[in-house]
């Protein structure tokens, strides 16, 4: 980034989030994994699938979607 110019690249809030959120993903899993979690597969799915999914998506598309 050069700063004259002042671009940068939009998603760079994304990837950071990204990051963030596959290492909050993995700590759950493996506390889930490692605890004998007693929720059912598919709640266990939603919280470490789903909710992250929706949340990237919706965060890409804001991102992608400004100027």
């Amino acid at each position: 980034m050069d700063a004259s110019t002042g671009k940068r690249n939009r998603l760079t809030p994304w990837y950071v989030g990204l990051a963030v959120i596959l290492a909050a993903v993995a700590f759950i899993g493996y506390r889930m994994w490692a605890g004998n979690c007693p929720a059912p597969t598919i709640l266990e799915a939603g919280v470490l699938i789903l909710v992250p999914g929706v949340y990237l998506v919706l965060m890409y598309l804001t991102l992608t979607s400004q100027e």
